[in-house]
C-alpha cells in the first residue's frame, strides 16, 4: 500500500472520528470490493464474503474511534475481515469436510477415466488446491497473501498482527510442507 493511500485513509478516518458521516462512505467505497474479495478468498462463498464484510463493517464503524494509527485503518480493517472470515471458516468445517471429501474423490474418480492433457493440468491444480487446504489456515492465509494478492512482507505483517520475522517463518514452513504434501501425491 503506497503512502498516498495511507495518507487519504488517514484523513477520512479523522474526519469520521470528528463526526463526518461522509467520510465513512468514502472508506466503504474505497474498501468494501477489497473486503468482499479478501473473504471470498477464505470462504469461497460470494454471499457468505459479502455477509462478512458486512458484518466487518459493523465492528469496524464500533471501534474505529479506538483505532491509534489512523494511517494503518486497511491493515487494521483487514485483520477483522480475516478474523470474521476464519470463525466462519472454523465454524462450518466440520459439517461441510465430508461433503467436499466425498465431492473430490468423485472428481478424481472421473478425472481418471479421461486422458487427454487438460484433464491431468485440471487433476493436479486439484490435488494442488486440496493439498494448500490441508495446510494450517495461517499458513494458507500468508501464501494467498503473498502470491495471490502480491502483499509485501512488511503489508502481510500489518495485516496479520504479527512481526516480519513470523510472516517470513510462516511462508518458509507453508512451502515446504506444500511441498512435502506434494512430495507424498507425486506432483512436486
Amino acid at each position: 500500500m503506497n503512502k498516498k493511500q495511507r495518507i487519504r485513509d488517514a484523513r477520512l478516518v479523522v474526519d469520521y472520528q470528528s463526526g463526518n458521516q461522509k467520510a465513512l462512505s468514502a472508506l466503504v467505497k474505497l474498501w468494501h470490493r477489497e473486503f468482499c474479495r479478501t473473504s471470498y478468498w477464505i470462504v469461497k462463498d460470494a454471499d457468505v464474503a459479502k455477509d462478512i464484510a458486512q458484518d466487518s463493517w459493523k465492528i469496524i464503524i464500533e471501534k474505529i474511534d479506538s483505532l491509534r494509527e489512523p494511517k494503518n485503518f486497511k491493515p487494521w480493517a483487514l485483520q477483522i475481515v480475516y478474523r470474521k472470515s476464519i470463525d466462519y471458516v472454523k465454524q462450518k468445517a466440520k459439517e461441510q469436510s465430508e461433503k467436499e471429501r466425498i465431492f473430490e474423490e468423485n472428481n478424481l474418480a472421473n478425472s481418471n477415466n479421461k486422458s487427454d492433457e487438460h484433464d491431468v493440468q485440471e487433476k493436479k491444480k486439484m490435488i494442488l488446491l486440496r493439498s494448500i487446504k490441508l495446510l494450517p489456515l495461517q499458513q494458507q492465509m500468508v501464501l494467498q497473501l503473498f502470491y495471490v494478492q502480491e502483499y509485501s512482507l512488511n503489508e502481510m505483517s500489518e495485516i496479520l498482527g504479527v512481526s516480519t520475522g513470523t510472516v517470513k517463518s510462516r511462508l518458509f514452513h507453508a512451502r515446504e510442507k506444500l511441498k512435502s504434501i506434494l512430495k507424498e501425491t507425486k506432483i512436486g
